[in-house]
């Protein structure tokens, strides 16, 4: 692994990069190298921070199944319940865990939505409130990429009386001692590492695949790796997007899907279940992928996972990072990285290192 990572690191494959394998609740490889920008003026070190896209997701999905432990929400609830508001034009029934698992419907923002609309709160929940799911919700997924951290963030909001991220750091990174939040403090911008954007940003779809939801789902707001260095996008609450990390403390928190976990926080043994088991197995309305999600996280298979083991916990985040939560091996994996892929999920450079992780158990 340590070659592996050396090796990309001085072909510039990678430009900075951490990995972490955390295996029967023990660090057994946590390796941090290269630079944090282009220029070569910055190296990566072990507390440096990155945008790591959607892997804030995870995060976003496993403070809502805490705060599901604490019996403020049913996951099985509708929506509405939490926020009346929402509860209009067929959304009636959408339950809070079809959204953890993209199936709600309501995958994105109509257009045209701005960027300054996205940074404001009410604005945003407003809009979504009033918005007509895009498909008969419960029947298919479609991937909620920019707005899963909104809708999920005003039920927390709502039940919790906190934001997302506050409810977040009290709770779950907080108490791990997990170096993650989201948006990023001015007092952490110093850490931060640089992104280098992919050189193609739109995904090679399945022949007859009609891209039209994608393009609906990505375009409102449009969003370039550029905007992720902004102070407005660093101020923002995004849980789906703006989480900024490492891969140490991206394993700390997916750690909690762990039935076995040995941290002191812990889901239950009925969340973390619930996680797993599929909700929705066809191919995603927004990415054209065959995709087979649980609660807040996919379970991989060999359609579009080929490298991991069926039924492994797996997401990543835009430009290639890839967490992987293996209950089976009481294994957890996560790659972060500055220099984007065009990949939306994983990367050529996300499955070498996976599959390095897994030669070593063989």
């Amino acid at each position: 692994m340590a070659d592996e990572l050396a090796s990309r690191l001085s072909t510039g494959d990678d430009l900075g990069a951490s990995i972490v394998v955390e295996l029967d609740g023990q660090v057994v490889v946590d390796l941090w190298g290269g630079w944090r920008d282009e220029q070569h003026r910055c190296t990566w070190e072990h507390d440096s921070l990155v945008n790591v896209w959607s892997i804030t997701k995870i995060a976003t999905a496993v403070a809502v199944l805490h705060l599901a432990d604490t019996g403020n929400i049913d996951l099985h609830a509708p929506v509405g319940r939490y926020w009346p508001e929402f509860t209009v034009n067929g959304k009636e029934n959408i339950t809070v865990a079809q959204v953890l698992s993209h199936t709600s419907g309501v995958a994105g923002w109509e257009r045209p939505f701005t960027l300054d609309a996205l940074y404001t709160w009410d604005e945003a929940s407003t809009r979504l409130a009033a918005q007509t799911p895009w498909w008969e919700p419960g029947t298919a997924s479609g991937y909620h990429a920019q707005n899963y951290g909104q809708l999920l963030g005003e039920v927390v909001r709502r039940t919790s009386g906190s934001p997302l991220r506050d409810y977040l750091a009290k709770h779950i990174t907080g108490p791990l001692g997990a170096d993650f939040e989201i948006g990023l403090n001015p007092r952490n911008h110093s850490r931060a590492a640089f992104l280098v954007p992919p050189q193609r940003t739109h995904p090679t779809f399945p022949p007859g695949f009609d891209s039209q939801l994608f393009q609906k789902t990505f375009t409102a707001p449009p969003i370039d790796a550029a905007v992720a260095m902004t102070t407005s996008w660093r101020a923002a609450e995004l849980g789906a997007m703006n989480g900024h990390g490492n891969a140490r403390s991206a394993v700390r928190i997916a750690s909690m899907l762990h039935p076995d976990a040995r941290q002191h926080v812990r889901l239950s043994q009925e969340a973390i279940s619930a996680a797993f088991i599929p909700v929705s197995d066809c191919t995603d309305r927004v990415l054209g992928l065959p995709l087979r999600w649980g609660l807040g996280i996919a379970i991989a298979d060999e359609r579009t996972f080929p490298y991991l083991p069926a039924g492994v916990g797996v997401w990543g985040g835009w430009g290639g990072s890839l967490v992987v939560i293996d209950r089976k091996r009481h294994l957890t994996v996560a790659y972060v990285m500055n220099k984007m892929a065009p990949d939306i999920i994983g990367s050529p450079r996300a499955q070498a290192y996976l599959q390095a992780v897994y030669a070593s158990l063989a």
